[in-house]
């Protein structure tokens, strides 16, 4: 390991230290995207989380029985909605399966139903949170979720996003491992490291409660890089007083 990534486990310990000297415990959720059977990938993500708790977002048109037989036992695991079919219905631009200019309707049944799926394969595993594909909703569907049974969003912070109707909450993640700009790898441990540092550092510094930071990965590309730094951050969990992981079901 470089003296830079030791460096930054460090500075992390070292933050972590001062929440736990101001009398307060950082935490952090984890999502998981894209899942849709029991694939090897998968398998190895359920032996990197062992006990720690885990949302997978699963896309409902293609989850597999296969999936829900591979959760049992693991109480610890909550399922996300993950779109419909996770495919790209923008006609330019970013990709988006809800871009705006959809008729509301469609979208409306599209999520009834993936909530009806998903509520059929996992039973009460799967909480009502909605997370968009490639983590982008047009504005205009907001009001549609909680009419789907929907109780929370979860995309990627923004600093400035539209208000959310009542009845919906906010769960973001903040942190992707993915260089989806480099190839699809681990971002690096130093961004990493940097990246969850100064999230939590603001947080201190703020001094009000925002939520756990989350922590975004997907399993389908997950590189051994990636995974020893997800292994490494809940080897600290357990180790220091100052950090824990929450579970979803805790935040809506």
């Amino acid at each position: 390991m470089s003296g830079r990534s030791s460096a930054g486990w460090s500075g992390l310990a070292a933050e972590l230290d001062r929440w736990g000297d101001a009398g307060r415990t950082a935490a952090l959720w984890w999502r998981d995207d894209d899942a849709v059977a029991a694939t090897p990938q998968l398998r190895n993500l359920l032996r990197l989380a062992d006990a720690a708790p885990l949302a997978l977002a699963a896309i409902p048109a293609f989850a597999r029985p296969d999936l829900a037989e591979a959760l049992d036992e693991r109480p610890q695991i909550a399922v996300l909605q993950h779109g419909w079919q996770h495919v790209n219905r923008a006609a330019g631009g970013k990709k988006s399966e809800y871009p705006p200019g959809r008729a509301h309707a469609a979208v409306a049944a599209e999520i009834a139903a993936g909530r009806a799926r998903l509520v059929a394969l996992f039973g009460l595993r799967a909480v009502p949170a909605f997370v968009p594909p490639w983590n982008r909703l047009g504005d205009d569907f907001l009001t549609i979720l909680p009419h789907c049974g929907i109780a929370a969003l979860s995309g990627m912070a923004a600093p400035h996003r539209a208000a959310l109707p009542p009845g919906l909450a906010a769960i973001d993640v903040h942190l992707d491992l993915v260089a989806w700009h480099e190839g699809g790898g681990f971002i690096g441990e130093d961004a990493a490291l940097a990246g969850l540092a100064g999230l939590l550092r603001r947080r201190r510094r703020d001094g009000s409660e925002q939520g756990p930071v989350g922590i975004l990965t997907h399993h389908l590309i997950m590189d051994r890089a990636t995974a020893a730094f997800v292994a490494r951050l809940i080897a600290l969990s357990r180790s220091h007083r100052a950090l824990r992981w929450a579970a979803v079901t805790d935040l809506l």
